[in-house]
């Protein structure tokens, strides 16, 4: 590193950086407060009905001011809708902002000849960088000079083993210096950049989530069933050759009955507060109708690195005087022991063991961090594993360095695949090495036996390298462990690394996360399949993936090369066959996932890494992590994980379960009521002449602003109540919904059906019973009394579509129980309240008490057939 590099002059990189732009990754569709806010309304067919609704309604208010109402009713409930989901989803976007700003750093460059620090999004092509272990690469460059370093590619490239770099390599921006120094040049900032490449491929429009996709289907749906209705109004006015005012009356009316004006509210704030709940749990949703996503998922196709390992290099096994002995604790966390069969090993007993932890302690430039009791590694993460081994043990890196300090070191090279150290030990210098088994082996002469230096024979060589291939095959990364004593100059490698003393092997892996094994068997009991897709080796893949209840051992496991031979058909021959996926780049993630959608399976995409963040951006969920993931991947997301637990999927999986069943109850809850409406109108427009040789249309049994209060008011707290109910129980122990399962299948389109009949026919006998020719106010008030109780005693029947209400705890929603409270007062003072009841308003009269058993007695027998309805499915099946 004697080479002097002038860099660019100050003027020469304003220039540069002019030219290129900032060292930034550019958001294409950046999003924007206007873009949440148009993102409520656009493609969103209720809101869009419910504005047709108030224009129509403005539209009366001209020939009738006191229709005005109606109108403004309508407006604000849009109001309320838009800035409701608005607030939910810009919070999540300022959270992703204060992630994204914790990220920011700075990098030591070389201009006019002075090394200087500057902001890295300042970093321009031709820039001369300094780094070193622990920096950042901020850009793409070529190594100029360096010291034997390595660098972690782990968010590039899915490898948790840092990759060794020589002069006129290629280094990548995003990736870490883990080992060594070096100067390199710059070749590319931004969007140019490898990293930049793939930020580019998941700019875009992104793909609808699965809800969003049925509820605009549902929403068309009422979109046709308000035209059909409005349609056969007008053409029956048309041709009775009622007045067209009355007809335009009812067409509102009918208009308004077609659209579950409560739906987008009640699905709004069950998803902001599933919202809320998963932030809680440290699950940020970016966007809201991603809450119920994962509730729908199939298959999670996970990366491994970060994601069901900690990305903290552990050892696991230590192998001296010929014995093995297991090391206790995972991670950075400096708790354990050294133990063998179960029993605590006396270290201080055992002097090979005691100079094997030594050696690793002093070969060693890592360093364990410890910040608020939280730790980290400053450092190569190979080397932090001794270095927590130690402290396990109770000696620090920093008191064997004090007590034995460092006089030169010999570098690791991926030739010698070894390094050295030369310490001052009282009187003398001793070496301490540490590096690849079968490398070392060959520099060693003896082996350290309990405390007694023996000649290394050829079958001692041979038993070792057997325990090494041991260690491989369960995908442990092992260590061989040396020492020398009394070294003498010249301290290089021809004259140090000779004549060395084996102390023995440390094997090491990435650990799965502690509570992963217990996420996927809840998975697989849930009917989710779990697949494992990472760029890692297939064999540490494979190890990591037994050892966590993912596969057995005679899975099948594909690479990525494999999939490059198949085409899609093939490809999708395999999938149900293959759980792990291994060397895997971006493309290959990305046929994966578009593969398993042309099946139709849900996939749930997590990952870390950039080369994680076009699949998760293409997955139909697309999981990132908040505290090791990079600001690519966590841009494509839907959903960020702060704490980047696994686990934390599967609970995120089970709040999707049961709001996407709680969607259910209070769309069939809604659904009901409007087409129960819908039928006692056309009943009375159907029927009035022939019953009464009077047009029906002048005798409106529910007016708009009486159906948007039912609709709004009434329902809305009783649908909200539905959408927070607790999961019910086994809500993990059953098998996923089919992909193409629609909110208002079969069972529950038939329980619409008949509640809507049994309803509707009630309000259009009572309307009739009421005297509606000569009291049409009264008769109408008592329509709209039966309408509120009915809507206050049969939520307690949605508490769920299967059970009876004998079987619900009904104490357990209490917000049920408040909803009926508030609810059944508000009505009584629509009715009784004069300036609420006057003709400009709702033009109530009191019912009275024929009226009021009327009222009760709609409302028992819809409660009566919605209990009998689920009696008769629970038989027939």
């Amino acid at each position: 590193m004697a080479s002097d590099y002038t860099g660019l002059s100050q003027e020469e990189a304003e220039k540069k950086l002019e030219e290129h732009g900032s060292n930034e990754l550019k958001e294409e569709n950046k999003t924007t407060k206007l873009d949440i806010l148009v993102r409520q309304v656009k493609g969103n067919f209720l809101i869009w009905i419910l504005l047709f609704a108030a224009g129509i309604s403005y539209y009366a208010s001209i020939y009738k001011p006191e229709k005005i109402f109606t109108f403004y009713f309508i407006i604000i409930i849009v109001g309320i809708l838009v800035v409701t989901g608005f607030i939910q989803e810009w919070k999540a976007e300022e959270a992703m902002k204060k992630l994204k700003d914790m990220q920011k750093s700075k990098t030591t460059v070389v201009r006019n000849g002075k090394k200087k620090e500057i902001p890295s999004e300042n970093v321009v092509p031709g820039d001369i960088l300094k780094l070193e272990r622990g920096d950042s690469v901020p850009a793409d460059a070529e190594i100029l000079e360096s010291n034997d370093i390595s660098i972690d590619e782990a968010t590039l490239t899915g490898e948790s083993e840092a990759v060794s770099k020589e002069d006129g390599d290629e280094i990548y921006s995003g990736t870490t210096i883990v080992f060594g120094k070096c100067t390199a040049k710059v070749t590319a900032t931004g969007m140019d950049t490898e990293l930049g490449k793939i930020a580019d491929q998941v700019q875009g429009e992104t793909r609808d989530s699965p809800l969003k996709r049925k509820m605009n289907t549902l929403a068309k749906r009422f979109a046709a069933v308000a035209l059909v209705a409005v349609g056969l109004i007008m053409t029956l006015g048309f041709l009775e050759g009622a007045d067209m005012f009355n007809v335009v009356l009812v067409s509102i009316a009918l208009a308004v009955a077609s659209v579950p004006e409560g739906l987008p509210l009640a699905l709004t704030l069950t998803l902001s507060y599933g919202m809320r709940d998963m932030a809680e749990k440290n699950a940020i949703v970016k966007k809201m109708l991603a809450v119920e996503g994962l509730g729908s998922t199939t298959v999670i196709c996970t990366d491994k690195t970060g994601t069901l390992t900690r990305n903290e290099m552990t050892i696991q096994k230590v192998f001296a005087d010929f014995e093995e002995f297991d090391v206790e604790g995972v991670g950075y966390v400096p708790e354990g022991d050294i133990t063998q069969n179960g029993e605590q090993v006396d270290v201080g007993n055992r002097e090979t063991l005691r100079r094997l932890v030594k050696t690793g302690l002093l070969c060693n430039n890592s360093e364990l961090v410890e910040e608020n009791g939280d730790y980290g590694i400053s450092g190569e993460p190979t080397e932090a594993s001794l270095v927590v081994l130690g402290e396990k043990l109770g000696t620090s890196r920093e008191e064997k360095e004090e007590e034995m300090p460092r006089e030169d070191e010999i570098l690791f090279t991926s030739e010698r695949k070894m390094m050295t150290t030369v310490n001052k030990v009282e009187d003398r210098c001793d070496a301490f090495t540490k590096g690849a088994p079968e490398f070392v082996l060959e520099k060693c002469s003896h082996i350290m036996i309990e405390g007694e230096r023996k000649e290394l024979t050829e079958q001692k060589k041979q038993d070792i390298l057997e325990k090494n291939k041991e260690y491989a095959n369960d995908a442990l990364r092992v260590l061989a462990l040396a020492y020398r004593e009394d070294v003498s100059e010249p301290f290089d490698a021809e004259n140090i690394e000779e004549d060395l003393t084996l102390l023995g092997l440390a094997g090491m892996i990435d650990p799965a996360r502690e509570n992963v094994k217990d996420a996927i068997e809840t998975s697989h009991t849930a009917g989710v399949d779990v697949k494992m897709v990472t760029g890692d080796n297939p064999r540490t893949a494979k190890a990591i993936a037994e050892q966590i209840g993912l596969v057995d051992s005679d899975a099948r496991v594909m690479t990525g090369d494999e999939i490059e031979e198949m085409d899609e058909e093939e490809l999708m021959d395999v999938l149900p066959d293959v759980e792990i996926y291994a060397r895997t780049k971006p493309e290959h993630k990305n046929s994966i996932v578009s593969a398993l959608q042309d099946e139709g399976e849900i996939v749930a995409m997590t990952g870390d890494g950039v080369n994680d963040a076009p699949a998760v951006k293409n997955a139909d969920v697309g999981v990132g992590m908040g505290q090791k993931g990079t600001d690519v991947t966590k841009e494509a997301s839907d959903v960020i994980l702060e704490d980047d637990n696994f686990g934390s999927i599967v609970s995120a999986v089970e709040d999707g379960r049961r709001i996407y069943d709680n969607i259910e109850k209070f769309t069939t809850y809604l659904v009901s009521r409007n087409f129960a409406e819908i039928i006692t109108i056309l009943a009375v427009v159907l029927t009035f002449p022939y019953l009464f040789g009077e047009s029906g249309f002048k005798y409106l049994p529910l007016i708009a602003l009486q159906i948007l209060f039912i609709n709004v008011v009434e329902e809305e707290l009783p649908s909200i109540s539905l959408g927070l109910d607790p999961a019910e129980k086994g809500i993990m122990k059953r098998m996923p919904r089919p992909p193409d399962t629609k909110i208002l299948n079969s069972r529950n389109l038939a329980l619409v059906s008949g509640i809507s009949l049994i309803a509707g026919l009630f309000g259009y006998l009572a309307f009739i019973a009421s005297n509606p020719i000569v009291e049409p106010e009264r008769a109408r008030t008592v329509v709209f009394a039966t309408s509120v109780l009915t809507v206050v005693l049969k939520t307690f029947s949605f508490r769920s579509l299967t059970r009876n209400i004998t079987e619900i705890d009904l104490l357990k929603n209490k917000l049920t129980i408040l909803s009926a409270i508030v609810v059944l007062p508000a009505g009584l003072v629509a009715i009784y309240f004069p300036q609420l009841a006057r003709s400009e308003v709702f033009g109530h009269q009191p019912p009275g008490l024929e009226g009021w058993m009327l009222a009760v007695a709609g409302a028992v027998i819809t409660v009566l057939f919605i209990e009998a309805e689920k009696v008769y499915r629970k038989r027939k099946k």
